[in-house]
C-alpha cells in the first residue's frame, strides 16, 4: 500500500489529487518525514505492509493533518483534504474496510460513500459518548442522539451525502425529512 503526502494552497478533488499523485507528487517538507520515521522506525509511506495498513495509514492521515499536508490514498482513490471540515473536532469517521478519520474533511466524507460496497460495508461518524451516525448498504440509516437510536432507508445516495453531511455540521434537518423507527 502507498500514501502520498504533499502541500495544496486549498482543497483538491479526487481527480485532482489522482492526476497529482501519477505525475509524482512533490516531497513533503522535512518535518513530517522526520515525524513519519519517529513514529514508524523503519516503515516507508511509499510501501506499507499489509498487515500495518490500518495502523499506519490512519496515523499518516492524522500527521498530515498537523503538516498542513493533503493525503492521498491510491488504494482507496480518496483524499484527505485539511478543509471545510465538520462542527465536531472530536468525530470519527470509521468505515467498513478500516480507515479511521479524526475529523475528517467534508469532501472525504462525501466521496467515501461512494465506495459502499460488501467490501466496505458502513460508514459511520461517531462522537463517542454523544451521537452518531452510520450508513449501510441499502442507505439504511441509523442516527444515535440524546441515548435514542433512530433508523430510516432511502434509495437515494444523494439523500444519504446530504443527510450525513448536514449530521457533520450539526444541522438536523434531516430529522424532518424522513420517517424514523426506534431501534
Amino acid at each position: 500500500m502507498k500514501l502520498a503526502v504533499w502541500r495544496e494552497s486549498g482543497p483538491i478533488s479526487r481527480d485532482q489529487a489522482r492526476e497529482r499523485f501519477l505525475d509524482g507528487p512533490p516531497e513533503p517538507d522535512d518535518g513530517f518525514a522526520d515525524a513519519f520515521a519517529a513514529l514508524f522506525p523503519g516503515e516507508r509511506i511509499d510501501d506499507i505492509p499489509p498487515e500495518r495498513i490500518d495502523d499506519i495509514s490512519n496515523a499518516v492521515f492524522a500527521l498530515a493533518r498537523e503538516h498542513g499536508l493533503v493525503c492521498y490514498d491510491p488504494q482507496r482513490d480518496l483524499v484527505h483534504n485539511l478543509e471545510p471540515r465538520g462542527v465536531y473536532p472530536q468525530m470519527q469517521m470509521h468505515t467498513g474496510d478500516g480507515m479511521i478519520v479524526m475529523d475528517p474533511d467534508l469532501k472525504l466524507i462525501s466521496d467515501v460513500l461512494e465506495t459502499l460496497s460488501p467490501e466496505n460495508p458502513f460508514v459511520a461518524l461517531v462522537c463517542f459518548g454523544e451521537h452518531f451516525m452510520q450508513v449501510s448498504p441499502g442507505y439504511e440509516l441509523e442516527f444515535k442522539e440524546n441515548g435514542e437510536i433512530r433508523a430510516t432507508v432511502t434509495a437515494d445516495l444523494a439523500e444519504v451525502r446530504r443527510a450525513m453531511l448536514e449530521y457533520a455540521t450539526g444541522d438536523r434537518t434531516f430529522l424532518q425529512r424522513h420517517e424514523w423507527k426506534a431501534v
